[in-house]
Order: structure tokens, then C-alpha cells, then sequence
């Protein structure tokens, strides 16, 4: 392990842009899978590596879809989150905005209150057992169209859960369009909660442009295509409007064809706010500490420089102002023993 990866190891993190079942470990996705022996997903943990190397956006969405199927029960839910929290805790993300789509749970027919104590119970014991702090955004999978938009604003804000922070949309872009989604994003908005959605992940500027305007944005998932727009870049930049960058992410799905061409180096040039994570990291084969490195080099930044990754995270997360400046006190007080 060189200096700096030693560095990005042991530093204080937050995490914005991750995956509820996306983040479940080859060691959970094999034993959910033998607990569901009717699903194509492998039992073999070593077998998950070729059956999460994917083709293409489409066909990760296929694989990923396949994972959410394991998920069948109260029970389940509760194992894969408080295992995610695990994971996280070992490579010391202090906090996590875990992007949750309860519509694929409910629908298969886990009752909508059970989910939501399963995730909450989880929760609690993350925090007090793993000192890991998550909170919730609930997002549309916006390939199941307005059924799912209508059943993900009725759980998120007639229902809710006390550590949900914001709304979201994921899934497919292509054959997708936001503006759709305009009246439940609306809905939630009103109900305190903040807009969180995937734009320009895998198609051009314009589907930012209308996270933005129709969905009223304040953060964009991905925005990978968002350099195609020098005006776009300007707006972002401007009104402080963050990207959440998932490298390796946009590398396996074939968003970005070359690591080294990845627009990250033009976002942070225009003085937008990045941050950097995992997305869905044993899928990916990586973790937030590994994406951490890609940035870092990708950027050729020193340990100072990685820590104003982190410091970025802070500052776009929806924390509470104390928790911001608690751990954005702990990243200084890391780096700056780390340099001494």
C-alpha cells in the first residue's frame, strides 16, 4: 500500500451516491442467493466476478435487477443494510446518503411498513454499533415508469422514515425522460425532502438541464456529460450545485470508455463541486477508498488534495450543520497529523 493510499485508508469519509442492494457484498449476494435457489444470481462467490462483468448499461441493469430479486423479505432487508454499514465502517465512512428504491421491495411484496422498520431498525444499530451514520434517499426506478414514481412518493411522504433526507431518480436515461417525474418530485419537495437525481450519466447535457429546471435538482447523480455543456458547467459551478462522480461506475458501464478520458479532470476545472463514490461497489469491484485513489490520480492530487474530497462530500451532504463541522473537524485534524 503506498503513502497515500495509507492516507485515503485511514481518512474520515462521507459517502452521497451509493446503492442500497447494489451495495451488497459477493459474501451476502452468495448467501441471499442460497436462500433463493430459484434466482439466476451464483452461490459461488468467486462465480459473482464474471457475473458482474457486464456488457453494457442495459445488461448491468439486467444483473442488478436479478440482485434486487433476492431480496424477498423483512429479514433480508435488514441483513443487507446493516452489512453495508459494516463494510462501510471498514473503511472508516463516517456517514452515507444510501440511495434506497423501496418500489422494487413493495412490489415483490414485502409490505411497505415492514421495509421501512427493517431499513430503520438497521439504521439504529449501524449507529450505535458501528458508529456509522446513514440516512435515506428514496429514489424512483424510473425504468418502472409512473406506477413506481406514484407508489416511491406515497411510502417517502405519507409513510417516511425518520432517516430519510431526500427523493431520487435511478434506472435507464435512454427512453426515460425527467420532466416526467416533475409532479412527484414536486410532492416531495413539499415534503421537506430534498432532490437528488441521476441526469447525464448516459445521455447528453440536456437530461441535466432538465433535472435541474423539472426536477428543481440540488444535487446531480453522475453527470457525466455535463463538460459537453460549457454553459451547463458555468450553472453548476455558479450556484454550487454538486456532482456526485462515481469513476469506476461510469468505466464498467461503459458511460466513459477510457478511465483516462473520464470528465472529472474538466468538472473540478471549472470550479464545479465533486464528489467522489462508489455507486454499487462489489458490483464494480471497488469501494470508496479505491475510487478515492482513481480521483487522486486521475487529478494528481497529494493527501491535502484527497482530503478536500472529503471535505466536499461533507459540505454537499444534508447533514445538520453540527454534524458538518464535527466531521469536517475530524478530516483537518486526521490530514494534519497525517503531515506532521
Amino acid at each position: 500500500m503506498s503513502p497515500l493510499d495509507s492516507f485515503i485508508a485511514g481518512l474520515p469519509k462521507a459517502e452521497l451516491h451509493v446503492h442500497h442492494v447494489g451495495s451488497a457484498s459477493p459474501r451476502i449476494v452468495a448467501e441471499l442467493a442460497a436462500r433463493h435457489p430459484d434466482s439466476p444470481v451464483p452461490t459461488d462467490p468467486e462465480a459473482l466476478a464474471d457475473f458482474f462483468t457486464f456488457r453494457d448499461f442495459a445488461h448491468f441493469i439486467q444483473v442488478y435487477l436479478s440482485v434486487v430479486d433476492l431480496i424477498r423479505d423483512a429479514e433480508d432487508v435488514r441483513l443487507l443494510t446493516f452489512e453495508v454499514a459494516r463494510d462501510m465502517a471498514r473503511q472508516n465512512i463516517r456517514y452515507a446518503e444510501l440511495t434506497v428504491t423501496p418500489y422494487s421491495s413493495t412490489k415483490r411484496g414485502i409490505p411497505d411498513v415492514a421495509f421501512l422498520e427493517a431499513i430503520e431498525d438497521a439504521r439504529k444499530a449501524a449507529e450505535s454499533e458501528l458508529g456509522v451514520v446513514l440516512r435515506w434517499c428514496f429514489d424512483i426506478p424510473g425504468e418502472a415508469g409512473l406506477e413506481a414514481a406514484e407508489e416511491t412518493a406515497r411510502i417517502a411522504c405519507d409513510l417516511g422514515a425518520d432517516g430519510l433526507v431526500s427523493f431520487g431518480l435511478g434506472g435507464p436515461e435512454i427512453g426515460v425522460p425527467r420532466p416526467q417525474f416533475k409532479p412527484y418530485f414536486d410532492r416531495a419537495i413539499a415534503a421537506g425532502l430534498h432532490s437528488v437525481p441521476h441526469a447525464g450519466e448516459t445521455t447528453g447535457p440536456q437530461t441535466i438541464w432538465d433535472a435541474l429546471t423539472e426536477l428543481r435538482a440540488e444535487r446531480i447523480g453522475h453527470g457525466t456529460s455535463a463538460p459537453q455543456d460549457p454553459r451547463l458547467l458555468a450553472h453548476l459551478a455558479e450556484h454550487r450545485i454538486p456532482l456526485e462522480v462515481c469513476p469506476t461506475s461510469n468505466l464498467a458501464t461503459r458511460a466513459v470508455t477510457d478511465l483516462e478520458l473520464h470528465p472529472i479532470k474538466e468538472m473540478v476545472a471549472a470550479g464545479v463541486l465533486v464528489t467522489v463514490n462508489s455507486d454499487d461497489p462489489p458490483m464494480f469491484g471497488t469501494d470508496l477508498n479505491t475510487e478515492y485513489a482513481v480521483a487522486a490520480r486521475l487529478l494528481d492530487l497529494d493527501a491535502r488534495g484527497v482530503a478536500g474530497l472529503a471535505r466536499n462530500a461533507v459540505e454537499a451532504s444534508f447533514m445538520d450543520p453540527a454534524g458538518k463541522a464535527a466531521l469536517t473537524a475530524e478530516i483537518e485534524a486526521y490530514t494534519v497529523a497525517w503531515r506532521g
